[in-house]
């Protein structure tokens, strides 16, 4: 299974995601999509892997009006916060759970992504929720 999610950096929300079987650009397309529906971010970051620098997603994000930022190669720490939610993702959901099947590695995956968004209490954020801060119910100190 794969999985591509849109992260907004500053709150740690996950504005978009998708989980698929194969590795085909458009389940990637179809999330950058939606999450391009909601906002639409002055800097859209990702890694430099073929998905990201087709010319498909390129030109997705050059019509919605964004700047497009890729990691350094090699440099998983340029994009941290990404890391990250893979980082508790992995050990928080997917390492304690056996999936059986892609019907419910997609909802498991689900409940942990609304929980992260929606009650996780994230250090970074001065103890807040992703969606308090994306949403704006709280502004950051620092």
């Amino acid at each position: 299974m794969y999985l591509v999610a849109i992260i907004d950096w500053y709150s740690r929300y996950i504005v978009s995601w998708e989980l698929d079987q194969s590795l085909e650009i458009g389940f990637v397309l179809r999330t950058v999509e939606r999450g391009l529906s909601g906002a639409c971010p002055l800097i859209f970051n990702s890694d430099q892997g073929s998905h990201f620098t087709s010319p498909q997603y390129l030109d997705l994000l050059k019509t919605a009006g964004t700047q497009v930022s890729m990691d350094g190669k090699g440099r998983a720490l340029d994009n941290i916060f990404t890391e990250r939610f893979w980082r508790s993702l992995k050990y928080e959901c997917v390492y304690i759970h056996e999936y059986e099947s892609p019907k419910a590695a997609r909802a498991g995956i689900g409940e942990y992504i609304n929980f992260y968004n929606q009650s996780r209490l994230h250090q970074s954020l001065d103890y807040h929720t992703p969606a308090e801060v994306y949403g704006g119910q709280v502004q950051l100190t620092h």
